[in-house]
């Protein structure tokens, strides 16, 4: 049986930044991702743009390795774009106005990601799957995984889930809940023509019920999908391919130049299950002080909300030793779609793989020491602090 202080499952933007954490804290920490390639749902998925850290005020809210992440993201070809007009400081009210965000691209950001957390002492484990937990006491004590070398048995001292399934919580028997209404159709492609390379968005993102005013793009099919059925999901993706197709063809009839250079390699599903936190965070709590907050995010799809991240909405006391990261997050189904992108998936896991490199027990942790941690590395944890 391998040993490891910190086991993260998920290669995604939550997987890796908490890896990086727990790696930067001196733990020997192992990631476990099905594919072959890191950043999940915002490389394989292509879903490849880097939504905003900053409030649409001029207050950068999102700090720490969500900052580090989007400069490695930058790092060849874009780093003029860089967002000065974050800082209250800098610019004309028009400029702060400004919400950045940038377009990067999914495979060298995938080649970067995996070399900073080797450079880091971080073990890669690639076309692996978590199939199975053992556990004992309230804690899970190993993690079954299968890829080429058959079924492994890994002991572990801390479980990072950063699945985005929820999975580990799920076999573990942790509480979770289902995002009922289900996702729509996306079929998001690039292609290329005389004009350069571009991302085509089919489908957009799916928007709550609360939030919806009938105005919405309509979806491309009626049906929708919970992303938690094997059958299910390979029908998802034979209708996305299908639609990219028909799509791309329609688009020749203008442009002979067109052609399709990369499509999706993952399921584009955005939301199945989350945690049951011992803090569910509703997104009627923008701009409420939490003393156990872990960072900030802000609402990408408009400006002037920011809310604070319990830690509490990171774990169940059910599980002593598992914590969640990324859209995983305990929060109400509303929220759960903001929740859902790279700046709060960076946010959590590196607030998960802090706090799993410090313990073995999340609920019997002292927040205020994981606190101290992670402002040393660069995060605002509170909005008082970035407004005086």
């Amino acid at each position: 049986m391998k040993k490891y202080d910190v086991a993260v499952c998920g290669g995604g933007f939550a997987g890796i930044s908490a890896a990086l954490a727990a790696a930067r804290e001196g733990k020997k920490v192992i990631l476990f991702e099905k594919q072959y390639m890191l950043g999940g749902l915002g490389t394989a998925g292509l879903v490849t743009v880097y939504l905003p850290l900053c409030d649409g005020f001029g207050h950068q809210v999102s700090f720490g390795i969500a900052e580090e992440l989007l400069k490695l993201s930058i790092t060849y070809g874009a780093e003029d774009k860089y967002p000065e007009n974050w800082l209250d400081k800098v610019g004309t009210r028009t400029e702060k106005d400004k919400r950045y965000e940038v377009q990067y691209n999914a495979q060298l950001f995938a080649i970067l990601a995996e070399k900073l957390l080797l450079e880091n002492g971080v073990d890669i484990l690639y076309g692996s799957y978590v199939v199975g937990v053992s556990t004992e006491n309230n804690r899970i004590t190993g993690l079954y995984v299968e890829n080429k070398s058959g079924r492994i048995d890994y002991s572990v001292g801390a479980v990072v889930d950063a699945t985005g399934d929820c999975d580990i919580a799920h076999f573990a028997g942790v509480p979770t809940a289902l995002f009922e209404q289900g996702n729509v159709l996306a079929a998001w492609y690039y292609y290329a023509n005389a004009n350069g390379h571009h991302l085509q968005m089919l489908g957009a993102a799916d928007i709550p019920k609360e939030e919806q005013t009938g105005e919405e793009e309509k979806p491309l099919i009626r049906r929708r999908f919970t992303g938690l059925d094997g059958k299910e999901l390979s029908e998802q993706v034979c209708l996305s391919h299908k639609t990219t197709l028909e799509h791309w063809l329609k688009k020749r009839e203008t442009d002979k130049e067109a052609v399709i250079s990369t499509i999706a390699t993952i399921p584009q599903i955005r939301m199945t299950r989350k945690i049951v936190g011992e803090y569910e965070l509703a997104h009627t709590e923008m701009h409420t002080f939490f003393e156990d907050s872990i960072g900030m995010v802000s609402n990408w799809k408009k400006r002037g909300p920011v809310y604070e991240v319990p830690f509490r909405t990171l774990y169940n006391k059910e599980m002593k030793n598992l914590i969640v990261a990324g859209r995983c997050t305990s929060v109400n189904e509303t929220l759960w779609d903001v929740m859902r992108v790279i700046p709060c998936c960076a946010v959590t896991g590196q607030a998960a793989g802090t706090a799993a490199a410090m313990t073995d027990d999340f609920s019997a942790l002292d927040v205020a020491k994981l606190q101290e941690k992670l402002r040393n590395n660069g995060v605002v944890l509170h909005e008082k602090d970035i407004l005086e």
